[in-house]
């Protein structure tokens, strides 16, 4: 490869960090300013050039340039300014360039469309997405359920396209290997199908048996031709996402971040408040407010870890409560999803039943001491909320975790007056510090990008046959030693900030579960050693 080839392929380019032999012998001679900057010089350029740009949106889109044209210098300098960055190539600025993705169409970026009505395309769409690469990692999305926006067809490519870009940027995953995919099955809105730069298909989506048929092809395909391959999938809808997760988990080494890495990163804030408390996991009651997919996802996994800590299932699901838009979920309803179901309640069990459709009366009945939203109902957790979970227990545990900003159920500062500091707090995007008599409280954001990276890099240098759950378990107690908690007002889950040293720390105990159940099947046997042999560095 050489010439003008070599420079518009994003993952051999080097721009003018092309040196004077590599211009003769490259074909490069008088295609490159005649000036050799190293990467260091590159980065700080174009962060000079990023901070003149307005708006995120347009933040956005210029690290896209970059990302387009120079993967190592795009993650050299993401590298650089992980937290600065993180909100805007990811979430909440992402969503703006989903909504937008058609009308502002450039460049596929190495992504991988597949049409559900040609499964037949399936290995071609693969093999041409690929290349000559191989490919370990791929994230997958069919984009119903983008979380706070909804359902965006084609255009949730994008969700993929930058999941992957944190996978690299966290936890060092060489972007040579991962593949972003989108399953277009249509979709069901509206303002898509009648915009004529819509780029998907134009009709509502399909359900049922050519749906799932379309699944299995796809992923008997992607195991075939790469068969080291970790499967990621991403912001299915509520019909599909934990159906799909089921029939799979067990089969290959797969996980879905919206069901299990939400679960895993809550848990670990959760863990965060009990080390400061000294309280069990096993005592605290739960509610759920918002049973979607992420919702009933992480209730699951609170559930699970207090099985696991000793209590029985049927004990277990006594201290979980769901609230949806029916209010408190009962078992005679008749529109519960299956991840539902097991949580609802026997309507006899409550003298004030038809009167439980309200959040407030709920917290006064059922009494939880913890709360974690994922409704996207903005405003929903009220200061009556607030200090209804106050006389519940002396240090309520209070995570608004919907986003974007505008579907927050609180904004962190409030609930930390409203609790006079007593709350901890976490929230799904990120917060500044909240100052509060006298002391700066620390706001963690239960980002799943603190867990999946490095979930990530731990399958992949493990090379483990599946992701089970006591991995999984071994991943959120790893988030828990990172933050010194007898600082007052410290976060309950390290900062992104820390993302780097989190995701090895991760990656390492998930390998290490990995070969402890005889999972392991890579070579190397120190799996401290193999994470960091795997690890990518973006330099030239």
């Amino acid at each position: 490869m050489k010439g003008h080839e070599l420079l518009n392929n994003p993952f051999l380019n080097k721009g003018t960090a092309f040196t004077q032999a590599e211009r003769q012998e490259l074909g490069l001679v008088g295609l490159l300013p005649p000036s050799v900057q190293t990467i260091e010089e590159q980065a700080e350029q174009t962060y000079q050039h990023y901070l003149k740009k307005q708006s995120n949106l347009e933040k956005r889109l210029f690290l896209m340039e970059i990302f387009n044209t120079n993967r190592r210098l795009f993650y050299y300098l993401f590298s650089q300014h992980i937290g600065e960055f993180n909100p805007i190539v990811y979430d909440p600025t992402i969503a703006e360039t989903i909504e937008g993705y058609s009308d502002l169409f450039v460049d596929p970026q190495y992504a991988a469309y597949l049409d559900i009505h040609h499964p037949e395309n399936i290995e071609a769409t693969l093999k041409n997405a690929a290349g000559d690469r191989d490919i370990r990692l791929i994230v997958v999305t069919d984009a119903e359920g983008i979380l706070g926006i909804g359902d965006w067809g084609t255009n949730g490519v994008d969700i993929s396209v930058g999941k992957l870009m944190i996978y690299t940027g966290a936890a060092g995953i060489d972007p040579a290997t991962v593949l972003p995919l989108v399953i277009d099955a249509g979709t069901n809105r509206k303002e898509l199908l009648d915009n004529p730069n819509y780029l998907g298909n134009r009709h509502e989506r399909v359900r049922g048996q050519a749906y799932d048929d379309f699944i299995e092809k796809f992923v008997e395909t992607a195991e075939k031709l790469f068969p080291k391959l970790y499967l990621h999938w991403e912001d299915f809808g509520r019909l599909n996402a934990a159906t799909i997760l089921k029939k799979y988990k067990n089969k290959i080494p797969t996980f879905n971040d919206d069901i299990q890495g939400t679960g895993i990163v809550t848990l670990g804030g959760i863990y965060g408040s009990l080390d400061i408390t000294g309280e069990k996991l096993t005592d605290q009651v739960y509610l759920c407010y918002g049973g979607g997919t992420a919702g009933a996802g992480i209730a699951s996994r609170v559930l699970s870890e207090m099985v696991d800590q000793g209590l029985s299932e049927e004990e277990a699901y006594q201290r979980f409560f769901m609230v949806d838009k029916q209010g408190l979920l009962f078992d005679d309803m008749d529109d519960l999803t299956p991840e539902q179901r097991p949580f609802a309640k026997k309507r006899s069990d409550f003298a004030n039943a038809d009167a439980l459709t309200d959040l407030l009366a709920v917290v006064k009945t059922v009494k939880p001491t913890i709360l974690v939203g994922t409704s996207t109902q903005p405003n929903s957790f009220t200061k009556e909320v607030v200090e209804a979970m106050c006389a519940n227990t002396e240090r309520p545990i209070i995570f608004p975790l919907s986003n974007p900003t505008k579907l927050a159920e609180a904004a962190a500062k409030d609930l930390i007056e409203w609790s006079d500091g007593k709350a901890f707090v976490a929230t799904g995007i990120p917060a500044d510090n909240v100052d509060h008599k006298g002391v700066s409280y620390q706001i963690g954001q239960a980002n799943n990008a603190l867990i999946y990276p490095g979930l990530g890099l731990g399958m992949l240098a493990s090379e483990a046959k599946l992701l089970t759950d006591e991995m999984i378990g071994a991943a959120a107690h790893a988030l828990s030693g990172i933050v010194d908690l007898s600082q007052p007002g410290a976060p309950v889950l390290p900062p992104f900030a820390n993302v780097a040293e989190v995701s090895v720390k991760v990656a390492e105990a998930v390998a290490q579960k990995a070969q402890e159940q005889g999972l392991a099947q890579s070579q190397e046997k120190d799996m401290k050693k193999a994470v960091q042999d795997l690890k990518w560095y973006p330099q030239y």
